[in-house]
C-alpha cells in the first residue's frame, strides 16, 4: 500500500486532481484511480514516466526507498544540505519522530 500512498502524496504535493494527472498521462481518470488505489499494477513504462514527472527515483516510487534520492541538492544552502545528510542517516522510526516534531514546530510558528 505504500507505493499507492506515494502516488497520491506526490500528486497532491503538485496540487493536481486525479483527473488532471490522468489527462497529463493521456489516460482515463478511472484507469489512473486504479493505479493510485492499488487495484492495478503500474507498468514499468508508466512508473518511469511518473518518476520523471515527479523527479523521483523508481525505488522511491515503488516504496523500496524511504526518501527521494533524486532531490536536487544544488539549490540548497549548506545548512539545508547538512540537515538532509543527517536526516538520511536516520532509521525510519527516527525519521517519523523528526517529522512529528517538525509538524509541531510549524504549528507553533503559525500560531504566532
Amino acid at each position: 500500500m505504500e507505493k499507492e500512498n506515494r502516488l497520491r502524496d506526490l500528486r497532491e504535493d503538485r496540487d493536481l486532481t486525479q483527473k488532471q494527472l490522468a489527462e497529463k498521462l493521456y489516460m482515463h481518470v478511472t484507469q489512473y484511480r486504479r493505479y493510485e488505489s492499488g487495484e492495478r499494477a503500474l507498468s514499468l513504462d508508466l512508473a518511469a514516466q511518473l518518476a520523471r514527472f515527479y523527479n523521483v527515483s523508481l525505488d522511491y516510487l515503488a516504496g523500496l526507498q524511504s526518501y527521494n534520492a533524486k532531490l536536487r541538492e544544488d539549490g540548497l544552502t549548506a545548512e539545508e544540505k547538512h540537515l538532509l545528510t543527517n536526516y538520511r542517516r536516520l532509521n525510519e522510526k527516527n525519521r517519523e519522530r523528526v517529522d512529528e516534531r517538525l509538524q509541531t514546530l510549524l504549528s507553533l510558528q503559525n500560531e504566532k
